[in-house]
């Protein structure tokens, strides 16, 4: 499967549905898995969130036709899915940062959103080795900080270099670390949370359920070496699969010099 095509597939099916419901789960039919995956392939490869790409290309063209046209607020409103006025304003003066009643005398002030376009001739190829376990329900026992797609590479890893410095001496080395996604993917805010299997009554308990993983390993435990192969394992190994994952956090498992990353897959 070519995951590029397939995107712009999604895309044109989002520009033919801008005034219309858009369908998650017909996205999903197009990238021949579930709405999960489908969230997190497109918040990867197009560096935002599939809900704040549709509801950015809307606002966008909103702003032409109240430019552009005689219609009223309260029906551009409903032709972009919103459901009161009050609400499309509030999201339209947060996009373009003026009120929709002023677009007419403030044309300049308009932002243009434009839509995606996917380069559908890119042809790598990786291999990736992997294997599947299934792991009863268990509890973990650590801290950890709200931070978003944008910021999650450079704040990580300094949160993990301050549990080591205050906790390695009195626990022992971080057993994991954790990546938990709100909103299934509808939002561009996580959690970052490093974590030990002992359980340190200080800390908070989490829960793991039981669950089937993919696991991949990586042969050290560098911050750069473990998101990159992470991208990978998204852009590359997910598309090109029949796999599909289950909302669960992400988890690192760092053993013996090595970090397993472990994605949670459906039966």
């Amino acid at each position: 499967m070519n995951i590029y095509k397939n995107l712009n597939e999604l895309i044109e099916y989002i520009e033919n549905n801008l005034e219309n419901n858009i369908e998650y789960d017909k996205l999903a039919q197009i990238l021949s898995t579930n709405e999960y995956t489908t969230k997190r392939i497109f918040s990867l490869l197009a560096n935002v969130t599939l809900s704040e790409y549709i509801r950015n290309r809307r606002l966008s063209n909103a702003g032409f036709d109240l430019f552009k046209g005689n219609e009223k607020l309260i029906d551009v409103a409903l032709k972009y899915q919103y459901e009161s006025v009050t609400a499309f304003s509030r999201a339209f003066e947060k996009f373009h940062g003026i009120k929709p009643s002023k677009v007419k005398s403030n044309p300049d002030k308009l932002r243009v959103y434009t839509k995606l376009q996917f380069n559908e001739n890119i042809n790598e190829n990786y291999e990736i080795e992997y294997r599947i376990i299934e792991l009863d329900e268990f509890d973990l026992y650590g801290l950890g900080f709200k931070t978003t797609e944008a910021t999650i590479r450079q704040e990580a890893p300094m949160f993990f270099a301050e549990m080591r410095k205050k906790y390695d001496d009195k626990y022992g080395g971080i057993d994991y670390g954790l990546v938990f996604y709100e909103a299934r993917f509808d939002s561009d805010k996580l959690e970052y949370w490093v974590a030990y299997e002992k359980q340190i009554d200080e800390f908070k308990k989490i829960i793991i359920p039981k669950s089937k993983w993919l696991v991949f390993k990586i042969h050290n435990q560098e911050a750069k070496d473990i998101q990159d192969a992470s991208k990978k394992f998204y852009e590359k190994f997910i598309p090109s699969s029949k796999f599909k994952l289950k909302p669960l956090p992400e988890l690192e498992y760092y053993h013996d010099n090595i970090t397993e990353f472990l994605v949670a897959i459906e039966d």
